[in-house]
């Protein structure tokens, strides 16, 4: 059992069709999308020995701003327009490019979604971002125009996939005699596995919308069950579960770990806190915005926690029949 109970509730008619379209699709993409397939992959190296007249022909020529710089194959610094800027203000052309490259970089990974991308650009106020794999190997470069580029791409597709199937929730509970009847789905997510976060959400939003969820409400729980599975992958010691069932009447997202718990959760509400190391922080994660944005999503949020022993998150969002197609055609009375 958890004590400490944060019950956030909001009146069931709070987050209505109107809010629920305020989660637009371009956001939605943000969460959806991962890096690699919007960055730019054929990037432009330098080497730290080349002179800085010949990366300002460079620039020029290629019509870029920035360029990464590799001894070998490792990753050292970058060079922006900026640097060739400060550069010819000191009259000093001719210098090597490791005299004036940055060596603080600032990098996301290729399996992140978007939105990571997106944060970091936020609290670095940089124009570009170095991409890596798990082993910091080069992959790419990304720019919020790459992200721009990637969302119209994504929603021309969209515009053309609605031949799409989507199976309605009244074919699972037709002819079903129960007193409660329910779909339930289980995600076991792992501590530290940044490489499939977002897996469980993304599989999350993709199943309401072929049982026949409108768009807004399949957005509303995918961001927030994103937000809590990042959570359970930054800030838990083993990893948790994410617990998920769907009854014609609501849908209810439970998650839970075995430790470390949270001293104080009015503090851990509180938008901007947290409790990320700084390790995960310049992974560009643990900005404390999670559980603001599942508020956002949820008319219900409850946060328990022990510390020492573990936390529970419970959220709910109750349904219409506008907004579950016909899954209210269901015999659940209860």
């Amino acid at each position: 059992m958890v004590s400490n109970p944060g019950n956030l509730a909001r009146d069931s008619h709070s987050v209505n069709d109107q809010v629920a379209e305020n989660i637009t699709r371009v956001e939605e993409l943000a969460y959806e999308l991962k890096v690699e397939e919007v960055m730019t992959r054929d990037v432009r190296k330098l080497s730290p020995d080349m002179m800085m007249k010949d990366v300002l022909d460079d620039f020029r020529q290629n019509r870029i701003s920035g360029a990464p710089v590799l001894a070998g194959e490792e990753l050292i610094g970058v060079i922006s327009i900026e640097d060739i800027i400060n550069c010819l203000i000191k009259s000093d052309i001719d210098s090597p490019v490791s005299k004036y490259m940055s060596v603080k970089l600032f990098t996301v990974l290729a399996s992140d979604p978007v939105i990571e991308a997106l944060k970091k650009f936020v609290n670095t106020k940089l124009g570009r971002l170095i991409v890596v794999n798990e082993s910091g190997k080069l992959k790419g470069i990304i720019t919020k125009g790459d992200i721009t580029r990637g969302f119209l791409s994504a929603l021309q597709r969209d515009y053309h996939s609605e031949e799409l199937i989507r199976y309605r929730a009244s074919h699972l509970f037709d002819d079903i005699e129960s007193d409660r009847t329910s779909l339930i789905m289980r995600y076991n997510i792992k501590q530290g596995d940044f490489t499939h976060g977002g897996e469980a959400s993304s599989n999350i939003k993709r199943a309401l919308l072929r049982l026949g969820a409108q768009p807004g409400l399949a957005r509303r729980c995918g961001i927030a069950a994103y937000e809590a599975e990042m959570n359970l992958i930054i800030h838990t010691t083993n990893g948790g579960i994410i617990r998920v069932e769907i009854e014609p009447h609501k849908i209810t997202i439970d998650c839970y770990d075995d430790g470390p718990g949270i001293k104080d959760i009015s503090l851990a509400l509180k938008p901007g806190y947290s409790t990320a190391s700084e390790s995960i922080r310049e992974l560009g994660f643990g900005a404390g915005m999670g559980l603001v944005n599942i508020q956002r999503c949820v008319e219900s949020m409850k946060l328990e926690s022990v510390y020492g022993k573990g936390t529970r998150l419970t959220m709910k969002i109750f349904l219409n029949e506008d907004a579950v197609g016909e899954a209210g055609s269901s015999k659940e009375t209860k």
